[in-house]
């Protein structure tokens, strides 16, 4: 007897069903099969674009296929990573992760999407420090000598930022929560290191990258870095928790994937990016642009950015940051 078409079709549905799984893990064994992209939420020539485009040659040699790197900055970096969120959870599509992402899930209330919900943690790059710099004419010469003369001159202290809700600034705005300083955010929408460098806005947290020269030809001092432990490239600088217990205000790189990506994809890609950043060569390279590589695993850095989200919120709401 020929069975029911009801039934032949609840065959095919439940057939069908279970198939689905079984397709997915033959997509991440095969996987990749064409280019992968990473999209960076910023301009080009960034620290963190250039920290993209130093690894995508050797990922693009242990996939096997080319890694392209694209820039898709604006709305502070909500743009890129919007396309992130919206894409196929294949694995072809990945985002160039950074801590503005953490930020950016309290300081723009009227998102689209949810950071934590809609971007699988991949692989982690490594901590991207600043560090606390003054001109040379400034009086204090370490993290405790700043904060004495700040508390002796409430108000009088100018602080440079690389813009409202901008890591550097949330660094300063952690900094001023954690010791009581009432130091004067002055926000430039361009570069503010000529005034820096000229004193007329005698202190900034700078990111290493950009400040190593000046640091090293006495342009600037540098008190303290924002990272918990010492940098590669400035040993001699202490952190600036060794002074304010607890404090730690770097920013950091990562490679996120939109939800539902397979497991499969994502332990491939951490295994490879984890192996870029662990060859001395690469390690050499990162630590000159301000990169302290860390491998982590996805759950480890799951738990980093939701940490993450949780403290900037904190900083946000202390300092009551609001993006115009």
């Amino acid at each position: 007897m020929q069975p029911s078409r009801r039934k032949f079709f609840s065959y095919l549905t439940v057939s069908g069903a279970a198939l689905w799984p079984l397709s997915r893990v033959a997509q991440a064994q095969s996987y990749p099969t064409r280019p992968v992209e990473i999209i960076v939420d910023l301009p080009a020539g960034l620290a963190p674009d250039v920290a993209a485009r130093l690894i995508a040659p050797s990922l693009s040699e242990r996939l096997g296929q080319a890694v392209v790197v694209e820039n898709r900055p604006g709305a502070g970096g909500n743009i890129g990573a919007e396309a992130v969120v919206r894409a196929a959870p294949d694995g072809y599509t990945l985002l160039l992760e950074i801590s503005g992402n953490a930020v950016n899930a309290t300081l723009y209330p009227n998102l689209d999407f949810d950071f934590l919900r809609d971007i699988a943690p991949v692989a982690f790059i490594g901590v991207t420090p600043f560090v606390l710099a003054v001109h040379p004419s400034f009086p204090a010469k370490t993290v405790p000598e700043f904060i004495a003369y700040a508390k002796a001159n409430p108000g009088k202290i100018n602080l440079a930022t690389a813009g409202v809700g901008t890591a550097p600034h949330l660094a300063g705005e952690l900094f001023k929560m954690m010791t009581g300083l009432n130091l004067i955010q002055v926000p430039y929408k361009s570069n503010y290191m000529p005034d820096v460098l000229g004193g007329q806005v005698p202190v900034a947290f700078v990111a290493v990258a950009a400040a190593l020269g000046y640091l090293k030809s006495g342009k600037l001092r540098g008190l303290g870095v924002t990272s918990a432990t010492r940098m590669s490239a400035l040993p001699d600088i202490p952190p600036i928790g060794d002074f304010v217990p607890g404090y730690e205000g770097s920013g950091w790189l990562g490679v996120g994937a939109p939800r539902n990506t397979p497991a499969a994809i994502i332990d491939k890609l951490n295994k490879e990016i984890n192996a870029i950043i662990a060859d001395p060569k690469m390690k050499a390279r990162l630590v000159d642009l301000g990169v302290e590589p860390q491998p982590m695993t996805p759950q480890e850095f799951g738990k980093l950015c939701a940490d993450a989200t949780a403290k900037w919120a904190k900083v946000i709401k202390f300092a009551g940051i609001k993006v115009q």
